[in-house]
Order: C-alpha cells, then sequence, then structure tokens
C-alpha cells in the first residue's frame, strides 16, 4: 500500500530527476529509479499517453488458449471490484483484459491500456508490463512511482509468464487497480495467475507433444525416408533427415512450415544450404488443443541444385554446355548458400556473355564485389570502372560563376561517357536508384553507347526501389544477393575469406563464430568486415578471440539502446572480458554489487563466452 507521505516524497524526487538533479532518493525502488533512467533517455512524454496500436493478432496463441480460462475464473472472483486483469505478449501487446468496474475501465480505455496497444516501456515509461518485460522477474508500479503522469491514478503489478517448455518469457499476466489498500495484494495474485497461466501452457504443450510424437511414429514405421516433424517447442527427425540437415536447414523448414498456414496438405521444393533442394510434402498435425505442428515428408534431390545437368527440370540453358556446368570459384569471394550461389551462376554466365546485368540487395551485401569478381573470372586484366549515381560530384558540379555549385544535367550521363569502354572492360553504376527521371533516358543512353562497344554493363541499387523505366529495360538480367542474416551458414568461409583480404594472416577462434552467428547483421558483410578488420588489428594472440570483438557482439539485443546505455552495457561487458568471466570480480572493479551486475547483464543480454581450453 502506498501511503500519503511515501506518496508525496516519491512525487518530490520525481520531479528533481526530471529537472535533472541528482539520482532520486533511496525512497524509490531502484527498479523504479532504473526505469526512470531508461524512460527518460528514451524520450517518454509524461503528459500523454502515446502508444502504438495493432487490432491484428493471433486470438488463438498458445499464450491465449493457455490464458483464457485463468482469465474467465479471474473475471467471475473480481466481478465488480475495482480491479482489472490483463495479459500482454512477450512485446507488451495487450491481448486480453477483464474489468470488473464501469468506471476503471473507461479510465484505462483513456490511457489506452486496452486490447492492441503496446504498453512496452519503450512506449509508456515506466509501468508494470514495461518493467516485468525489461527486468524478467516480477514487479509492481504504485501510483506516483509511474513515469507518465495520466497513469498515476493507478497501481498495477505484472509477472512474467514463462513457457515452461522452452523456458521463455511468453508475455505477462498484469493486475491494474485504483490507488488504495488492494495495491499491496496484487504482486501474489499476480505471480499466482502467471503460474497458473504457465501450467496450462504446459498441459497443451504436451497435448502438442503427444499429437506430434504419435504422428512421427506413424510416419517412420515404416521405411527409411527423411521425416521431420516441427511444433512449436519441438523439432523431431528421423536419421536419414539428420543425416542431410544442418541448423539452418532447421530454420528454413520451419519457416517453409509456417507458411504452409492452416491448410491440412501442401507440399513445395525448398532450397537448402550447401546448394541442396528437397521435395517437402507437408501434413498439418492437429492435437485435442488445436494445430500442434506440422510432419514434413522429405525427397532430396540427389545433385545440388547449382550442379543439375543440361537439360534437367528447372534450369534454363543459356547457348552451351559451359553455361549449366555449375559456377567456378569467384575470386576473393566465398559461400555456398543457394541464393548466392544462385546469384554469382548468373553474374558470372552474364560476364562471359556480356549481358547487361542487374544487381539487387541491401546495403554492405556485397553487390559491387559480385560485379568485380565476375568480370575478373573472364580473365579480364583491368577492374570495373565505377561510377556512383549518388555521388555529389555527379549530381551538382560547377556550371559557370556564382555562389556555389550549380546543378549539371549532363555530369552523370558525362562520366559514363568518359568511362573506359571496349572488348574486356566492364563498367559498374552503382545507386542506380539515385538517377532521376529527368536524366534517366541519357543516363540509359551513355549506357547503352558502352555497351555498343562490347563494355559489359552493371548496375547495382537496393532491394526495392523505384527506377525509371527507361533505365530498366537497359538490363537483360536481374540478380538479387542475399542479406547476411539469411547466410549464417557462409560465416565461417566468409569469416576466413575476409580475414584473408583484409592480409591479418591470422584466423578465427572457434569460439568466435557462435558469437557471430547469432547476430542480426544490418550492415550485411560489409559491417562484418569491419569488425573483423578492427578485431585482427586489436588481436592479443596469434588468432581472435571473443575478447578482441566489439561490446555489441557479446550481448542479445532485445531493442535499440540509448547513447547512455551503449556506454554502460560496453562498460559492464569490457570489464567481464578483464576479469576472465568472474563476475564477483568484474563487480569489484566497478564498485558495484554482483547482484547489481547480474541484474544489468540481464538487462542488457550480455553472454560472455570464453576461449575453449587447449
Amino acid at each position: 500500500m502506498e501511503s500519503e507521505a511515501q506518496r508525496r516524497t516519491i512525487a518530490r524526487a520525481r520531479l528533481k530527476f526530471l529537472e535533472g538533479a541528482e539520482l532520486p532518493t533511496p525512497a524509490v525502488p531502484e527498479r523504479v529509479r532504473d526505469s526512470w533512467k531508461r524512460s527518460k533517455l528514451l524520450g517518454i512524454g509524461i503528459d500523454e499517453v502515446v502508444v502504438p496500436y495493432r487490432p491484428d493478432y493471433d486470438r488463438e496463441s498458445h499464450l491465449m488458449r493457455a490464458a483464457a480460462p485463468v482469465l474467465d475464473r479471474l473475471e467471475q472472483v473480481l466481478a465488480g471490484s475495482d480491479v482489472c486483469v490483463i495479459v500482454t505478449d512477450r512485446k507488451g501487446w495487450v491481448r486480453d483484459r477483464r474489468v470488473g468496474e464501469a468506471r476503471l475501465m473507461d479510465h484505462l480505455d483513456t490511457v489506452h491500456l486496452a486490447p492492441g496497444f503496446s504498453y512496452a516501456e519503450q512506449f509508456v515509461g515506466t509501468n508494470g508490463i514495461g518493467v516485468a518485460l525489461e527486468e524478467r522477474r516480477s514487479s509492481v508500479v504504485l501510483g506516483a512511482e509511474h513515469f507518465n503522469e495520466r497513469l498515476q491514478k493507478v497501481s498495477c503489478a505484472a509477472s512474467p509468464i514463462r513457457n515452461p517448455i522452452s523456458g521463455r518469457v511468453a508475455g505477462t499476466m498484469n493486475l491494474t487497480c485504483w490507488n488504495g489498500p488492494a495495491s499491496s495484494l496484487m504482486a501474489a495474485l499476480a505471480q499466482e495467475a502467471a503460474d497458473d497461466i504457465a501450467r496450462v501452457m504446459y498441459e497443451i504443450s504436451t497435448s502438442y507433444e503427444r499429437a506430434l510424437l504419435a504422428a512421427f511414429r506413424q510416419a517412420t514405421h515404416y521405411g527409411d525416408r527423411p521425416v521431420l516433424c516441427i511444433g512449436q517447442d519441438l523439432l523431431l527427425a528421423n536419421a536419414a533427415a539428420a543425416d542431410r540437415l544442418t541448423g539452418d536447414d532447421h530454420r528454413l523448414l520451419r519457416e517453409a512450415a509456417a507458411e504452409h498456414g492452416h491448410a491440412l496438405r501442401t507440399r513445395r521444393r525448398v532450397q537448402l544450404t550447401g546448394g541442396t533442394s528437397a521435395l517437402v510434402r507437408c501434413r498439418r498435425v492437429d492435437s485435442p488443443a488445436g494445430t500442434a505442428g506440422h510432419l514434413l515428408d522429405l525427397a532430396f534431390d540427389d545433385v545440388p541444385a547449382t550442379r543439375k545437368p543440361a537439360g534437367a527440370a528447372g534450369t534454363r540453358s543459356s547457348g552451351g554446355p559451359a553455361a549449366d556446368a555449375g559456377p567456378r570459384a569467384l575470386p576473393g569471394l566465398a559461400g555456398a548458400d543457394p541464393a548466392w550461389t544462385a546469384a554469382s551462376r548468373t553474374a558470372s554466365r552474364c560476364a562471359r556473355e556480356r549481358v547487361p546485368l542487374l544487381i539487387y540487395g541491401e546495403a554492405g551485401t556485397g553487390k559491387a564485389a559480385l560485379a568485380r569478381a565476375a568480370h575478373a573470372l573472364t580473365g579480364a586484366a583491368t577492374a570495373p570502372a565505377v561510377v556512383d549515381a549518388a555521388d555529389p560530384r555527379h549530381r551538382a558540379e560547377a556550371a559557370g560563376s556564382g555562389t556555389g555549385p550549380a546543378l549539371d544535367p549532363d555530369a552523370l550521363p558525362r562520366a559514363l561517357r568518359t568511362a573506359p569502354a571496349g572488348q574486356g572492360l566492364a563498367l559498374v553504376l552503382r545507386h542506380l536508384d539515385a538517377v532521376t527521371a529527368a536524366r534517366a533516358q541519357a543516363v540509359a543512353d551513355a549506357l547503352a553507347a558502352a555497351a555498343a562497344r562490347g563494355t559489359w554493363i552493371v548496375g547495382t541499387l537496393g532491394p526495392a526501389p523505384e527506377v525509371p523505366d527507361a533505365l530498366l529495360r537497359l538490363f537483360a538480367e536481374a540478380v538479387t544477393v542475399p542479406p547476411l542474416r539469411h547466410r549464417v551458414a557462409d560465416l565461417p568461409a566468409l569469416a576466413e575469406c575476409l580475414l584473408r583480404r583484409a592480409g591479418a594472416g591470422v584466423e578465427c577462434s572457434p569460439d568466435v563464430l557462435p558469437l557471430l552467428r547469432r547476430q542480426s547483421w544490418p550492415g550485411n558483410v560489409g559491417q562484418l568486415e569491419s569488425v573483423l578488420r578492427k578485431a585482427a588489428a586489436g588481436r592479443r594472440t596469434y588468432r581472435v578471440e571473443p575478447r578482441d570483438l566489439p561490446p555489441s557482439l557479446h550481448t542479445v539485443g532485445r531493442r535499440s539502446l540509448s547513447a547512455w546505455e551503449t556506454a554502460e552495457r560496453d562498460t559492464l561487458v569490457e570489464a567481464l572480458l578483464d576479469a576472465g568471466g568472474n563476475k564477483l570480480l568484474a563487480a569489484q572493479r566497478l564498485g558495484i554489487s554482483r547482484t547489481t551486475i547480474y541484474r544489468k547483464m540481464r538487462a542488457y543480454g550480455i553472454t560472455i563466452t570464453l576461449p575453449t581450453p587447449r
């Protein structure tokens, strides 16, 4: 219960904190102080609740199936009281709400604490749901402790709901009521309700598992064909499938099963790692609790997709047997991902046959590098000429006297016309999407003139840009370079290739690869190369070890961090690495308690990998 004196003390501390004073008085709980700091750094408003709204969500999800009977029971028990029961998913989106009092419901509607809205801390600031999700533990936020003044009429208690099979947080159970004596009882009730939902989730999961296991046994009882059974937290594979599939193949097949939707049966061909593909017959597996998962019957190709013989179904002949003989290794590049291999094969053929090629892909995926390597594979003595349409020099050049550069519409076409052209040469126009409609025809004419002299023309651009038709018509072929997050299996080969390119003369420790695999790499191969170059330059041994990597790679990120949080995270990682992973020693060197360092590690998702003893 929040007394009036306590409320006034916390309210004063909050105002001083917002005005930039020192850290709030110890009377404010540590979890609230930490949340206030995060909320302030995120720029959360204090007088208006502005939250995103997504009305469409799966009302039959595993979490909501388990929560429904618990919410029904609580709704009957709390009927007529001033207590509201709310369930959110793991990202703070409100999925169900049961309110016992009309006046409280009106207030919650006013502050958007209703199904479809998100009450994650990043949107609302300090509140029970947001703090429970950030700290992964039960949390009580009393009236004045809320960061936003509009929420200070109520108190709330939230407990994480953990999936009993995987151990991951699936959502939160939250109780909200008017400020008053009932506040002290909410924490225990919220925790009990969360435990009840977890118990029902287990019972449902067990039902799912029984159904999946029965389907798997039936499918594998006769014969030895490859079979895979995929559920939400379960994967079963017989020996015939396990011997042929990698972890990345499991991910691809899980995605294919998810696309299967609610159809009873379907079949499709799935490209797997290593250049192979498989015909997948997918059957939905039902249980008394609902859809349990999918049974996948696999038929692998005997020959990798990238090396099918000429005339095989699904291949494209390009004017001779050599065209279908499969790609040679592109100089300076690495990877066996099917999408990457297909792009490399097409680029090699286009370079050999001088076919104008358009290369799509995210920034940093290696579009220009692919063009250079394919050109080099033809035996060319010189590298391609490269013109960047986004270069300011090609967009605004001086055209006479004046106070500054004047727009020269002929700048880019002139750069293309003056580039080396002829047999055995190549011209790459980067950022083709930066060409305006007004200059498109002039640029297309300049490229066509170079192509007429025997120059291989290549254009590179983003994954889904708008390009004038006058330019698109110039290119006879197009490929897409996959982002690095879709080429996880290529990371070992890429790391070796990039370190060799950097001339570092070192290799990656085996302990480094798991850290690389779990990153999303928004900057793609370019970002990976930058990380490895810096790690190689600052290494302490003959090879790159985990401690040589930047602090960001030692964390499992759940959200974007502010500059202040990034600095704190990096300091913690560096202290833990210097202490050899010893939390107590790192805490002593930082002047904080071991409890605090454990809590900070959980908050930032810090996981320290120590070198494997040799």
